[in-house]
This record gives structure tokens, C-alpha cells and sequence, in this order.
């Protein structure tokens, strides 16, 4: 695919159609990445991103239990002091 280089105020850039952004999930950021003579854009990806939301919708589900104790019967913590 051939992009022309525009004008953007005293700096250049490219166009990115909707369609490439849409598919590629582009959205408010992405990265630049230099490697081996070639400029790869890539989505800006944030990790756990909708956690906060999926871990408040657990809490309100009671389904936020722990599965197994966090401390065992026959533990102590003679040993850690």
C-alpha cells in the first residue's frame, strides 16, 4: 500500500484510513517501532485493561471467594520471625 507524506503543522505524517484502523484495533495510540531498516506500527495495548469493572462485577456476584485457604491449619509463623 502506497501512503503520501502530508503536512501536519511544521511536521509531517501519514493517513490512516478508517478501515486499516478498525481493523487493526488502532484507537487512541499506537506504537512505533524501528527494526531492521522498517517502521512497524502496532496497537497500543494496555494490560488488564477492564479488570477494575470484571473484578467489581465479581465482588457484586460473591463470586470474589477465595477457592482454598490462605493459611493452612497445621502453618505457623514461629519460623518467620
Amino acid at each position: 500500500m502506497e501512503l503520501s507524506i502530508i503536512n501536519i503543522g511544521n511536521s509531517k505524517g501519514i493517513r490512516l484510513s478508517k478501515t486499516i484502523l478498525e481493523k487493526y484495533s488502532m484507537h487512541d495510540k499506537i506504537e512505533l517501532i524501528l527494526e531492521k531498516g522498517y517502521i512497524v506500527l502496532k496497537p497500543k495495548t494496555e494490560p488488564r485493561v477492564g479488570w477494575e469493572k470484571a473484578f467489581q462485577k465479581m465482588h457484586e456476584n460473591g463470586d470474589d471467594q477465595l477457592l482454598i485457604n490462605d493459611i493452612f491449619e497445621d502453618e505457623t509463623f514461629e519460623e518467620w520471625k
